[in-house]
Formats: C-alpha cells, structure tokens, sequence
C-alpha cells in the first residue's frame, strides 16, 4: 500500500513506518509524583527535627528540613519538563511528526528517570535522618557527640600512628613474602613437587583462618612459648607477624593470577632464546605481572590496614583501644566514631586511586588494540 492509496501526506505516510515513540508520559507522572510525596516528607521531618523535644529549639534540624525540601522541589521541577516533553511527544505524534515525537520521548525520560534517581537519593538520606532523630535523637548523642568527639580525637590521633606504623610494615613484608609464596607454587617440574605443596597449604590454611585468630594465637602465643627473639617483641611486632602470615597467603594469590596473565608464548620466546626459567621469571613474567596486580593489591593493603583495628585484643594501644578506654569512662561511642572516620580518611584516597589505576589501565588496554 502506498501513500497515493491512502491518501496521507508523504510526511505522514512516511512516519507511519517508524516505530512508535517510547512510552514516557506515565513514566513521567511518576517521577512528579514521587518528590512532591518527599516534599510533605521533608516538611515533616524537618518540623520534628526542628523540635527534638518539648520547648526545646534546634536550627540543624530546621536547616535539614528547609534544605531537604529545597532538594525535593529541585527534582520537581525536573520531572516537570519530564512531563513536558512527554506531552510534546504526544502531540508531534498525533501530528505525524514521529522523529520528532521519539526525540522528545527520550528526552522526558531522560529527565523522568533522574528524577527518579535523585528522589530515592532524597529518600535515604530523609529516612536515615529519620532514623537518627528518632528518640530525641538519642543516636546522634550515643554515637555522634561532638563534645566527646572533640575531647577524645587527640589521644585518638596520636594512637592511629601506631595503626599505621603496623599496616605500613605489614604490607612491605606481605608484598615480599607473597610473591615468594607465588613464585614457590608455580615452580615448574616434577623435583618441585613438594614446594608447591608446602606452599599450597600453606595459602590454603591461612585463607581459611580468621585474621583474629592468628593474631591471637601470635600475640599470646609467642610470649608464652619463649622462643629467643621473639618472647621479649612488642606487641606491635606480634600484631605485624600475625598479620604477615595471614596477608601474605591472599597476596600470594593476587600475584599468581597476574603471573598467569603473561601469555606463555612471551615464556616460549625468552626459554627459546636460551634464558633460564629464572631469568625469564625475573625480567619478563614478573614486571608483567606486578604491575597487572597493583590495584588488587592495594585493595588488600586497604583490608589490611582496616585489620589493624584487631591488635587492641593483644594489649595493644592502637586507637580502638583509646576509643574503648574514653567509651567506656563515659559511657558514650562518640569516640569509636572517631576511629572510624580517621579509616574513611585514609580509604577514600587509596580506593579512588585503585579506581584511577584500573581506569588507566583499561585505557592503555583499549588504545593497544585500536
């Protein structure tokens, strides 16, 4: 059938044979609906913020409750042109214009689902305020006291200098001893047999123990069995022993993975230009493969450190135990929410650094094979 049959305009003629425009006019009902239902939300819960108790005032909670619905009427506003755009794709549809209809289309859905997105933003963060000014507030004066935070930050401070002296030392003999335990498992030959056994049991064992038993058993062990050297160590040593032992065997891991990234003809090339399993080992598979395995490893240097935290069960005093101590003397946890941010401020950077390293990387691997 053809235009002149029907009789339509070619415009429409042609338009009835592209495909509909996608639904986006409930979709963006929706996305208006939902933040003008987290606007009276906001109201309310700012309205209680604001009054945590009987005649009593807080302008935080006034603020969240102003900023918070401030938020929401942004992301109305949004979803509004959402809905605009999804009426002007009903019209230009209705008109025959259907590429412009799929244009529009897309564009309200573009807005309706980040309207969306940011409205379940806006309700988490509306329902852990919610949850934090429930009972007075008693969670944010249990865990978030300023006035203890303030109090207890500088011993704390100065006692995470001991968590970082152990996750520092820690990771420089983890690093080693691992890609001993990497290079062991992967021996080549029958003769081998035996190391490789030795050194798979050895990771397989200490993967399976808990970090805290190893540090236990290391830290109260050692002293009590007498050995020379290792009775009289402090128990920051203890802490970086036990730690060693158990790091090393996923470190030993991560290493075996890049090594048998390095495809085998690179292997085949340097054996068959008379170097030695030794020398290949050392100057084509491993500079390969160390620098594959930099960003795992810095994640496991980030578990490692956060397991510092584990040293105070020995007698340690690291800053858990500081926290503990201020804890306990005013029955309040303001003080292990101190510990706990001073872990986010070294994370964060490290973590973004491994997002930088592995984007980098990705990049490298896409520019090779254009």
């Amino acid at each position: 059938m053809t235009s002149v049959d029907t009789g339509e305009a070619p415009a429409v003629a042609g338009a009835s044979r592209l495909s509909p425009p996608p639904p986006s006019r409930a979709i963006a009902v929706v996305a208006l609906v939902v933040p003008l239902a987290l606007l009276l939300w906001a109201g309310m819960l700012g309205t209680v913020a604001s009054h945590p108790a009987e005649d009593e005032f807080s302008a935080t909670g006034l603020a969240f409750g102003v900023l918070a619905s401030l938020v929401a009427v942004g992301i109305a506003g949004y979803a509004a042109r959402g809905l605009r755009f999804a009426l002007a794709a009903g019209r230009q549809d209705a008109a025959g214009e259907r590429l412009e209809a799929r244009a529009l289309a897309s564009r309200s859905r573009a807005h309706s689902f980040g309207a969306l997105s940011s409205s379940l933003a806006l309700a988490l963060v509306l329902a852990i305020v919610m949850v934090l000014t429930a009972n007075q507030a008693k969670i944010i004066t249990t865990f978030f006291n300023v006035d203890f935070m303030v109090k207890s930050a500088e011993n704390i401070v100065r006692a995470f200098g001991l968590n970082i002296f152990i996750a520092v030392i820690s990771m420089v003999f983890v690093l080693a001893f691992g890609l001993v335990l990497a290079v062991v498992r992967m021996v080549p030959g029958d003769g081998a047999r035996p190391l490789r056994a030795l050194a798979i049991a050895y990771i397989d064992g200490f993967r399976a123990i808990p970090s805290i038993i190893v540090l236990y058993l290391i830290g109260f062990g050692l002293p009590l069995a007498g050995l020379p050297f290792f009775a009289g160590l402090p128990q920051a040593w203890y802490a970086i022993i036990a730690l060693t032992l158990t790091y090393s065997a996923y470190v030993a891991e991560i290493y075996r993975a890049g090594i048998e990234a390095v495809h085998l003809s690179q292997v085949g090339a340097s054996r068959s230009l008379g170097m030695s399993y030794g020398l290949t080992l050392r100057h084509v598979v491993l500079p390969q493969a160390v620098r594959a395995v930099i960003p795992p490893l810095l994640s496991a240097f980030i578990a490692l450190q956060k397991d510092t935290a584990l040293v105070s069960i020995i007698g340690a005093v690291d800053a858990f135990s500081q926290a503990k101590f201020f804890a306990s003397s005013n029955f309040n946890l303001s003080s292990v929410a101190v510990v706990a941010a001073l872990f986010v401020l070294i994370t964060i950077p490290q973590a973004r650094l491994v997002d930088w390293l592995l984007a980098r990387g990705a990049a490298r691997r896409a520019r090779r094979t254009r």
